[in-house]
């Protein structure tokens, strides 16, 4: 017993399932603060990030992906791709599901790309705050079962519950022994700057209408902190069109100094220190096409 105490376990740890079932809320739950940006939007992660969350012995890195769906342009394209390649590079995958809506052919064309791997599959039923009955969590989760051979169920809510016991088990006997890879006060292998970009974007996606959120790149072209402790950030939002940029603005610029506002208490919050957030609107026409865009926005490589 007291040679297994010693033992150190450590791996990756895949998060994927269709757009918006809440991957991106458990993660920061799990990890305890927020990196990957939340929306009710579907697609709103669009990179591969990797969250660090330190236990006893063990270290997991989870890669919040893109959400798995059929793409409609280069960025969708590349989204799918970067959600892809991770399962190709993790000890385990979480699948979640939201178990307030039937199974559809969004999961069941992830769970034809999870049959083309090997790893274990661990069905994360989540948002089971919001059923009325145990009886329909059963039934959802059994629709799920019938289809694939999952490693492991557990249901969650990723809002509301405290912890993670449950699933934190399941997941760490899915761990190979191995080393601790990051120091313990790193919790992503994200620079400041694409957070910075990224909390942003969540801010614009909470705010604008339905025919914005897809079109949003947002690009932090300089962030340095200031004699008086103060960390300026110089950040643009792109979009595809001059009707997006008025839109995005807002009637004397009222909307572009709300997001301005929550954006920055955001980054106060994780950088810990005062923000001096100046915030830019420009148009790239169509830039979601262009690969010269989807690089520079960080999109490809």
């Amino acid at each position: 017993m007291k040679n297994n105490e010693k033992k150190f376990y450590s791996g990756f740890v895949a998060v994927v399932g269709r757009p918006n079932v809440g991957k991106s809320t458990l993660i920061n739950t799990l990890i305890g603060e927020k990196i990957a940006i939340m929306s009710d939007r579907p697609q709103t992660t669009r990179n591969k990030i990797m969250c660090i969350l330190n236990m006893d012995n063990a270290q997991v890195m989870f890669l919040d992906t893109p959400g798995i769906h059929k793409p409609h342009h280069k960025l969708g394209e590349y989204m799918v791709k970067t959600a892809e390649s991770a399962l190709k590079e993790v000890d385990a995958i979480l699948f979640v599901v939201d178990v307030n809506e039937k199974k559809g052919p969004g999961d069941e064309y992830v769970m034809n790309e999870l049959r083309k791997t090997k790893t274990p599959v661990i069905l994360v039923a989540n948002k089971i705050d919001k059923l009325e009955s145990k009886k329909r969590l059963f039934s959802i989760i059994e629709s799920y079962t019938k289809l694939f051979d999952f490693a492991a169920v557990v249901p969650i809510s990723a809002l509301t519950d405290s912890d993670f016991k449950g699933l934190l088990k399941e997941i760490k006997e899915r761990l190979p022994e191995g080393p601790k890879y990051f120091p313990e006060d790193m919790i992503t292998d994200q620079p400041e700057r694409i957070i910075a970009a990224e909390m942003v974007r969540e801010k614009v996606l909470h705010s604008t209408r339905d025919e914005i959120p897809h079109s949003i790149a947002v690009e932090v072209e300089e962030m340095k902190e200031r004699n008086d402790n103060m960390v300026f950030i110089r950040a643009t939002i792109y979009v595809e069109r001059e009707s997006q940029k008025g839109i995005v603005i807002g009637a004397k610029g009222a909307l572009l100094k709300q997001i301005g506002k929550e954006a920055r208490e955001d980054l106060e919050g994780l950088l810990g220190n005062k923000v001096y957030l100046d915030l830019w609107v420009k148009v790239k026409k169509d830039w979601r096409n262009k690969d010269t865009f989807l690089k520079q926005f960080g999109y490809k490589e």
